[in-house]
Order: C-alpha cells, then structure tokens, then sequence
C-alpha cells in the first residue's frame, strides 16, 4: 500500500486485535506509535529520576554550604571565644576567693558579730541556722536580731555588705524599739563558703544516687 493510500483506512474500525491481517502501513504505524510511546515513557521515568537526584543533590549542597558558613564563622571567632572563656574562668575564680574556706567561716561570723557592735547595735539575737549543700557551694544562714537607730542599722547592713567574703542579707523586718527612736530589725544573713573536694563529692552523689550506683 502506498503512503497516499493512507487516506483511505479507516482508523475508528480499526481493530487491533486484527491487526496482524491490517494492511503493512497500519502496522507501520502502530508500531511506530508503540515505539515512541515505550521510548516516551522510558526518557519520562529516567529524567524523573534525574530530576529527583538533582533536588537531593541541590538541598544536600544548601546545607553543606551553610554547614561551612557555620564553621567558617566559628573558626573566624575563635579566639574571641577564647578570650571570653578566660574572663569567665577569672571572673569564677575571683568570685571562688570571695568565699570562705570551712576553717573561715567562724571568723567570718565574728566579723559580722564586729562590725555590728562597731555600730553601736545590741545584739538579741545571733543564732547560725543549718547548713545547706549544693554542687559546688554551702550555704550558711545566720538568724540575727538588733537593736539601734535608723543609721546604725543602715551602716551595719552597708558594712556587711562590703565585707570582703560573699554575705547577704534576706527577710528584712524592722519595727519600732521599746526605747523609740530606737529601731529593733529582724533579718537573716546567709554566707556562703566553697566545698572540699570531700564535701562536693558527697553533695554530688547525695544530688545523683542512681548515677553514683553505675
């Protein structure tokens, strides 16, 4: 059959399941359209996985290059961590100096007991309470009870205050003296003092029973 006697098939009543008796033109062109169907839908399939390499690629370099980013601005601020570790570490072990050993504490306490009576304060009440452990530090209140004018008090508080080991001053109460313009204030000192390598030891195991065990 001849190309210009394709005009004349008929292709709605074509029957495929014929198609072995069709004439070689119709043939012809099935077997073209199949062809270009299986290539079509091969080169489809292969560049959609192509396709999906390509966006992993793409997101994996994104990442690593703001992975570099990351560690080229960590190498570039080295030294400046650097800097601020050993401020810090100063800073800590200044702080350290200002608390007193365990040996210290007594004169700590006389000190305080001082500069109250340096001021001209009676003393009611000076009664140290328990002392509380944690990881690295204990904590010492002191339960105090004066008696004296408003400047007196307001000097002992200052004077504590400047004292060179680490003393606070916590649940102030003043209330007016039996002998006004006397003032009496109630307060509690908390000083605090660092642990042995002993003491810290058991404040550790005693915070982490179950981590001690392993």
């Amino acid at each position: 059959m001849a190309l210009s006697d394709l005009n004349n098939i008929d292709l709605q009543n074509l029957d495929l399941k014929d198609l072995a008796n069709a004439p070689s033109a119709v043939k012809g062109i099935v077997l073209g359209l199949l062809f270009v169907l299986v290539v079509g839908a091969g080169y489809y399939f292969h560049l959609s996985d192509l396709f999906a390499n390509l966006d992993r690629l793409e997101q994996e370099e994104a990442q690593l290059r703001q992975t570099y980013s990351e560690k080229v601005g960590e190498t570039r601020n080295l030294e400046a961590y650097r800097q601020q570790l050993k401020e810090t570490e100063q800073a800590l072990a200044t702080m350290i100096r200002q608390l007193p050993s365990k040996a210290e504490v007594d004169a700590l306490l006389t000190d305080i007991n001082q500069a109250g009576l340096g001021r001209g304060l009676s003393f009611e009440l000076f009664r140290p309470g328990q002392t509380s452990f944690g990881d690295f530090y204990a904590t010492l209140p002191v339960a105090i009870k004066v008696v004296g004018s408003y400047h007196e008090i307001a000097s002992f508080v200052s004077d504590v205050a400047a004292l060179p080991r680490i003393v606070t001053v916590h649940d102030i109460n003043i209330v007016p003296g039996a002998k006004p313009p006397q003032l009496s204030m109630e307060a509690t000192l908390k000083t605090y003092r660092y642990l042995d390598e002993a003491e810290s030891a058991a404040a550790k195991q005693a915070a982490n029973p179950a981590g001690a065990k392993k």
